[in-house]
């Protein structure tokens, strides 16, 4: 753990409970004036090649077969194998019994392998059934972990067991000489208040996480552009009083090229553009990038293809 959390949960609660209070109407009232910024023709296809960069292709559903993640490795690899120009997605993003056919898949290719965790989506388990799950996808090729928070302990004020397990699952991502990434997911929908997303952002942050990340996608809201521009703010600040620099990762809702434009210039207005990279921001998404790939074509040929122009995941 580090030197600044070895505290109690007294003192955690001092330190999170100390931050400046979210003005709520405020932070919505930004987030829906970013949201009606436009962007010229050639900003707007420099912006949707970035957010394809930055795009987690996922596939987290109990039906999941080997032939579903080749797949879908395959299409992460050249979303639009007649556009040799068109870029690969940043990750794709599995359950960790998937991550050693995904890693096959990808090999050579530059994306990454994420694989999610720590009991993922509910993250109730014992700590050491969450770093043996840790463990096994980061020993079978992950170069990323996403976990989830026990969102009960820090709901209940157990600041404390929240840091000590991330900090448990961040060295776990180094075992056996591997450094795998740590995306830490705040389950934002059930933190019920917006000072609980920046308590939750910046106790992640302090513990060791790489990135905070808003949702699972398995909850409702997921992912929404006042939480995220929180977030941006936390990792913001965070850089400036710590010199360290962590990712944002909205997931969960983000479904058109549209919604993922007003987030890249929320990052932009928010924590600035060193954020503007797939190694600081990514979008998590299923169906994100068929729209993106629709919109892209559009703005090359001046005609909107129909859904079957895209694969369906």
């Amino acid at each position: 753990m580090t030197a600044q959390l070895a505290l109690d949960d007294a003192g955690l609660r001092r330190l999170l409970h100390g931050l400046p209070p979210v003005d709520q109407v405020g932070a919505d009232a930004r987030a829906a004036k970013l949201g009606t910024r436009s962007i010229k023709t050639t900003a707007k296809a420099q912006a949707l090649d970035l957010a394809v960069r930055m795009v987690d292709l996922t596939t987290l559903e109990g039906a999941d077969t080997p032939g579903k993640v080749r797949a879908l490795c395959a299409k992460g690899k050249h979303p639009e194998p007649d556009q040799p120009d068109c870029p690969s997605v940043a990750a794709i993003c599995v359950y960790g019994d998937m991550v050693d056919t995904a890693k096959a898949a990808l090999a050579g290719s530059g994306v990454k392998v994420a694989a999610v965790a720590t009991a993922f989506p509910s993250g109730r388990a014992p700590l050491a059934v969450k770093l043996a799950d840790t463990a096994a996808a980061v020993e079978a090729g992950a170069d990323e972990i996403d976990m989830v928070i026990d969102r009960g302990a820090f709901l209940a004020g157990r600041y404390a067991a929240v840091a000590e397990e991330i900090a448990a699952v961040k060295a776990a991502c180094q075992t056996g000489g591997h450094d795998a990434h740590l995306k830490v997911i705040l389950e934002t929908g059930e933190l019920a208040t917006y000072d609980n997303v920046m308590r939750a952002s910046w106790l992640a942050m302090l513990s060791g996480a790489d990135f905070i990340k808003t949702s699972t996608g398995k909850v409702s809201p997921a992912a929404t552009l006042p939480v995220t521009l929180l977030m941006l703010e936390a990792v913001r600040d965070f850089r400036a009083q710590t010199g360290r620099q962590v990712g944002v990762k909205p997931a969960g809702g983000i479904r058109t090229a549209k919604d993922a434009i007003k987030y890249l210039v929320t990052v932009n207005e928010t924590a600035g553009p060193d954020w503007l990279d797939p190694d600081w921001f990514r979008f998590g998404a299923s169906s994100l990038l068929n729209d993106l790939l629709l919109q892209r074509r559009k703005l090359a040929t001046g005609v909107y293809s129909g859904p079957d122009y895209v694969t369906v995941d």
